[in-house]
């Protein structure tokens, strides 16, 4: 098993909370994460996409009081809509009787409606973790982190026929099974051209009324499009910066397709080379250190990007709590350059630390406060700064 950076802070949470929901999307390795920490204390295992597991809750509290001293794991809790409000009657109960932590880990592939059950149902007994495909601080896998993608089953195929393989039997089993499982009602083949537009697009600003007029449909089902795919974790929406008064800035978000397996795939581009021929690489690289760097980002720093009507633009803008900046720009290019608008920004930010990410080994500066570093180092300088 590939060590997961998030282990620890789950094995933390569940000392000291009733319930943790571990969310993420589909395959990303989070019931071997559970099922490796559930070793390590007495627990119980309940699939709920098996019809013999979901019968063993027919009458909650029968079963899970034979498991009251059992961590209770619950995979694919979102089949089960109506077990929040009995968990909450147990973890009360519980907490009653001076068991106050380490109850019950859900499980879920991040629907829309898990998230609103528990948060209403389980408001102040629960904790939440984003478990998502692996990273540049957990795997040293060279170009094929950012070519084949972070899933575990992806990345460490034995080849790139087999890795993209799986990559297109995973679009076409979420966008035929596990999408419609969840509750919307949209035809696969919308949603399939709808996400390889996002893919075309890829780190570009959402134009809802292009994407409309290209699907046939109106700007409020774009919309909901989107939503959903955010939800799911398949989608990030990165919001502008929009505080600086006196600029015209630009308003839209920009939207990256999280996994850049998944882009690459939806492109119909099945390796490296033929990555590196299209007119995306430079999208997909920028898309794949992003998502990287947001991923080892406390929930208290605030992402955004940097664009005003005149150009001037930074790829990524991270403000600390305390208000410290940093500037990170992204370069698919051995010798990475500043540009006019990033020196603007700089004015504008006047930000305490300034990095050029680039797919090079060396560290070192390209301006006085500016460094270039690659994607892993700058990684470990963001996990760092949030201790």
């Amino acid at each position: 098993m590939i060590p997961r950076r998030l282990s620890g802070e789950l094995a933390y949470l569940l000392d000291n909370v009733p319930a943790v929901v571990l969310i993420g999307p589909r395959q990303v390795g989070k019931t071997t994460l559970a099922l490796e920490l559930a070793r390590t204390r007495p627990s119980v295992y309940l699939d709920l996409e098996s019809a013999a597991d979901r019968s063993k809750l027919s009458q909650p509290d029968l079963y899970l009081s034979d498991h009251e001293d059992e961590l209770v794991v619950l995979d694919e809790v979102h089949r089960l809509p109506g077990l929040f409000q009995e968990l909450r009657g147990i973890i009360d109960r519980g907490r009653r009787a001076g068991r106050r932590a380490g109850r019950f880990l859900l499980l879920g592939s991040a629907s829309v409606d898990l998230l609103r059950q528990t948060g209403e149902t389980l408001a102040g007994r629960v904790a939440y973790l984003e478990l998502g495909p692996l990273d540049v601080t957990e795997v040293s896998e060279g170009d094929d982190l950012w070519i084949r993608g972070g899933f575990p089953d992806s990345l460490l195929a034995a080849d790139d026929e087999v890795s993209s393989r799986w990559r297109t039997d995973f679009v076409r089993t979420y966008l035929e099974r596990d999408i419609p499982a969840l509750g919307p009602r949209i035809p696969a083949e919308t949603l399939r051209r709808f996400w390889t537009m996002l893919a075309h697009n890829q780190g570009g600003l959402l134009n809802a009324a292009n994407l409309a007029g290209a699907l046939g449909v109106d700007g409020k089902t774009v919309a909901r499009y989107l939503d959903l795919m955010v939800d799911l974790l398949l989608v990030r929406r990165l919001p502008p910066w929009t505080s600086n008064a006196g600029k015209r800035m630009v308003r839209s978000p920009k939207v990256y397709v999280r996994d850049s397996g998944i882009v690459h795939t939806l492109l119909g581009l099945p390796d490296k080379e033929a990555v590196l021929g299209h007119p995306i690489a430079g999208s997909s690289w920028e898309g794949h250190v992003v998502e990287n760097l947001l991923r080892c980002t406390p929930d208290s720093v605030e992402a955004t990007f940097f664009r005003t009507g005149a150009g001037a633009e930074v790829d990524l803008v991270l403000r600390w709590p305390g208000d410290e900046i940093w500037l990170i720009e992204v370069k698919r290019s051995l010798a990475p350059k500043l540009e006019r608008g990033f020196r603007s920004a700089w004015t504008d930010l006047a930000p305490r630390r300034g990095f050029v990410v680039y797919p090079g080994d060396d560290r070192y500066r390209v301006d006085d406060d500016v460094h270039a570093i690659n994607i892993r180092d700058l990684a470990d300088e963001v996990l760092s700064a949030s201790r």
